[in-house]
Parts: C-alpha cells; sequence; structure tokens
C-alpha cells in the first residue's frame, strides 16, 4: 500500500495521489485489449466498440444480440432462447442444490424490503394560496432492468438491491439482464425477489436491447446496476433515451480509524475491500502511526491466507493506502469528505460524531462492529452506491430511483384571480405576452358570467 503522512504532504497533493481516473480513461490491457482489436479491429477504442454494438443491436435487433453473445460470451444463444424460460425460473427455487442459499437470501431480502419500504414516496397536495392547490404525484416507471455481471462472481446481493426497491417502488415489470451461462444462484435470487423476467445477455449488447427495444425484448425505462467498462459506456450513450441509476466505477473503501480500533479488523476489511477487483481501492485514514503500522502487518497476514489474495495484493498495491494524519478532526474529516468514497468505515471513540461531520459519502459503517460486508448483504441499506468521488453529488439506489413525479396544480375561479396580478406582471416583463393572455381571458369570461369566485 501508498504511504501518506499530512505531517510532511499537504492535503492537496494528498488529494492529487489518490485521485482515481474515470472508468473510460483506464487503458484497456490483456483480454479485454486482445478481444477488442480481433473483433473491431487494431486499436479500436472502447468507446467506438461499444457505440458500434449499440448500433447494430438497433438496426438488426435479436440477430446482433445472438451475434454478440456468441462473439464476446462465446455462448451459442439461438433468439428464441433470450429470455430464461418461465419453468427454468420457478424451478430454481425447489433446486435441491440450492437449498442451502435459500434462507440467507429470504432473511437479507426481508431486510432490505423493510429498510426499502420507509423510502416509498408519499403523494403531497396542499393549498399554497386561497383557491390554489398544488401537489407533488409520485408514480412508478413502467419497465425497469437490473443489469447483475457475471466474470468474477455471482453477485446474487446485487439482484436483490435491485430489483426489491424497483418492487417496493411499483414497477410494473422488472427485468434481469446477466450475461450467460446465468448461475443458478442468480434466477434463485431474482426469483425470490421478484423479478419477472431473467434476459440472459450481458454487456453493451444488453443495455442496447433494454434501452432501444428488439423483437424480443421490449425498451424499459430505466436501467440500473453494476458492470464492466463496457457495459458503463453503453449506459452514458443511452441516457436521455432511457434513465440510469449512475456510471459506476471500482468499488472503494475509506477507514478512517483512532489508535484504539481493533487492527486485525480493519486489515480484514481492507483486504474484503480490495478482493473485489484487481482495481478496487481500500484506504486507512488514521491519527495512530503505530495503528497504519500493526494494520499493515495483518494485512500480510490476511492476504497469505485467502484464495484470491493475488487479486487482492495487486489491488492494494496499485490503489491501496495508508495515511497518517494530525487528527481526525478537522484534517482526517475533511481528507474523507474530499475523497467522498462508495464505503465509509468509522472506527473511533467518537464515531458516530465524526460520521457526522463527513460531507459526502455513498454509506457510513459507524463503530468497529459495523463492517461494509453488513451492508453488502443484509443489514438492508443498498449496496449499489455512487463510486470514484460522485457520492459529492449523488446518492445510492433506492425506491426514488424508479421512481418520477408530475408536479400538480389545481386553481378555482377565486384562486386564478387572486394569483393573476403576480403572473401577469412577471409574463410581461418576460415579453411573453400570450402567457398574459392566457390569464387574461379566463378572467374576462368568469366576469361576463358574474356571480362571486370561487
Amino acid at each position: 500500500m501508498r504511504r501518506f503522512d499530512t505531517r510532511r504532504q499537504s492535503l492537496d497533493e494528498i488529494r492529487a495521489a489518490l485521485r482515481r481516473p474515470l472508468l473510460w480513461d483506464v487503458p484497456v490491457t490483456g483480454r479485454a485489449r486482445a478481444t477488442l482489436d480481433r473483433l473491431f479491429g487494431p486499436g479500436t477504442t472502447p468507446l467506438e466498440a461499444v457505440r458500434r454494438i449499440l448500433d447494430s443491436v438497433r438496426r438488426e435487433g435479436d440477430a446482433a444480440l445472438v451475434r454478440w453473445t456468441r462473439e464476446l460470451d462465446r455462448v451459442e444463444m439461438p433468439p428464441g432462447e433470450l429470455w430464461v424460460g418461465a419453468e427454468r425460473l420457478q424451478a430454481a427455487a425447489s433446486d435441491p442444490s440450492l437449498a442451502s442459499l435459500v434462507p440467507p437470501l429470504r432473511a437479507a431480502a426481508a431486510a432490505i424490503e423493510r429498510f426499502h419500504r420507509r423510502q416509498a414516496p408519499a403523494p403531497v397536495f396542499e393549498e399554497s394560496a386561497p383557491g390554489i392547490q398544488v401537489g407533488w404525484w409520485p408514480r412508478p416507471v413502467r419497465r425497469a432492468a437490473v443489469y447483475v455481471p457475471g466474470g468474477l462472481a455471482p453477485l446474487l446481493s446485487t439482484v436483490l438491491m435491485g430489483v426489491i426497491p424497483a418492487r417496493i417502488a411499483g414497477v410494473e415489470e422488472i427485468v434481469v439482464a446477466t450475461p450467460p451461462p446465468v448461475h443458478p444462484g442468480i434466477l434463485l435470487a431474482a426469483r425470490l425477489a421478484g423479478a419477472d423476467r431473467v434476459l440472459q445477455v450481458g454487456g453493451a449488447q444488453a443495455v442496447a436491447a433494454l434501452a432501444y427495444g428488439t423483437e424480443s425484448v421490449p425498451p424499459v425505462d430505466v436501467i440500473v446496476g453494476p458492470g464492466n467498462l463496457f457495459v458503463q459506456l453503453a449506459k452514458r450513450e443511452v441516457v436521455g433515451i432511457v434513465g440510469i441509476d449512475a456510471l459506476a466505477g471500482p468499488s472503494e473503501v475509506v477507514v478512517m480509524a483512532d489508535g484504539e480500533a481493533p487492527s486485525g479488523w480493519i486489515a480484514a476489511d481492507l483486504v474484503a475491500q480490495a478482493e473485489h477487483a484487481p482495481d478496487a481501492a481500500a484506504i486507512l485514514v488514521s491519527d495512530s502511526e503505530p495503528l497504519v503500522e500493526a494494520v499493515l502487518a495483518a494485512i500480510e497476514r490476511e492476504l497469505s491466507t485467502l484464495a484470491r489474495g493475488d487479486l487482492a495484493r495487486s489491488a492494494l498495491e496499485a490503489w491501496g493506502a495508508a495515511i497518517v494524519c494530525r487528527s481526525l478532526d478537522p484534517e482526517g474529516v475533511e481528507l474523507v469528505s474530499t475523497i467522498a468514497p462508495e464505503h465509509l468505515e468509522v472506527v473511533a471513540q467518537d464515531a458516530i460524531a465524526l460520521a457526522g461531520r463527513v460531507r459526502s459519502a455513498g454509506a457510513i459503517f459507524i463503530g468497529p462492529h459495523s463492517p461494509v460486508a453488513l451492508g453488502d448483504y443484509a443489514a438492508g441499506s443498498n449496496h449499489i452506491l455512487p463510486t470514484n468521488g460522485t457520492a459529492r453529488f449523488a446518492s445510492g439506489l433506492g425506491v426514488h430511483t424508479f421512481v418520477r413525479a408530475s408536479a400538480m396544480v389545481h386553481a378555482s375561479p377565486r384562486g386564478l384571480a387572486g394569483m393573476a396580478g403576480t403572473v401577469q406582471a412577471l409574463a410581461s416583463a418576460e415579453g411573453l405576452e400570450a402567457h398574459a393572455r392566457s390569464i387574461a381571458v379566463r378572467l374576462e369570461a368568469d366576469d361576463r358570467r358574474g356571480g362571486e369566485r370561487r
């Protein structure tokens, strides 16, 4: 892990060193580079490839989905099998090989449901002036898709985190999209969470199908969920055609800890984040140099016992950091607020107060017994969170992601008359004569009818 010390380096220098490139600015290497060169020509950028995939799906529909699934996922998928069959989806719930997963999935789903039900927005309708009622009427989108990555691990928990808030919002049809071959645990989680269908298509081609629609795939209104570079680029390209939750980058955690924090626990949490992927970030911020040294030693012990230890080590070497600061407050708080991490753990004597002073973080875990893994799976909060500093202006996924609201206005003749002068004066000041006239014609008609305006 990289080492920093605010006694010798300024906060600005540390921030600059920790700044991560945007996902699409990271050079593509290895297998992804070879695939781009093979399918699209040497030197093709990820964005160029994604645009070609999107365009082909828009023009060719299912045929393009079949072709890209064969080329990118090495799976032969006949057009009639793009969707997981209803019988196969239903059978997952009674599959004996998955029986041990049912209790933990049900427990996690129940906690997620309880938490997110509190987020359900209620309509508001109230009088803003005599005779004028205004309201806010939340309504769910009709169709939503939850993208669940394939790759290194089957993210069963992501299915729950995406589908359950959509169902609570009242979305009419909820689709899970995931690359083939679909892990049976994904099907079980989709069934338990309440998804309607599972599309066994991944990557940019799945985003294209969900945004534009094909012969077999109806277009959705919102696409949510994490994914690799190509999925995120595709989501960015279709914004405006559909809504999205966010553009997700690599996962990250910051642990802010004082000298009394248990070093072994902190090390375990940093390594847990690093095992996500080689580009995951794990950062320790502490006012205690002895704690930092103890955590670094404990990390080495952790890595030596993990099956994914090499992967976690590469992430820690590239993106890990240990920062010694003069104080957790205000210096540590200021640094963490600027980083605006996806996950923040606060392990200190005054953890609640410190957490309350941090301006920006996707999710905050307070105290030594609150590791990020709780939120990842079963505490009830959502783990689809803003990354790479976007917590400065964005929130995690929730019921609100699947809801849009209509403003409502109802005026009586008396209410219109009472507000007419204000509206006409402002319309005239803006030179919008027809706006003012739309008020005047109603007042004139009411005057001709006579009687009291009510």
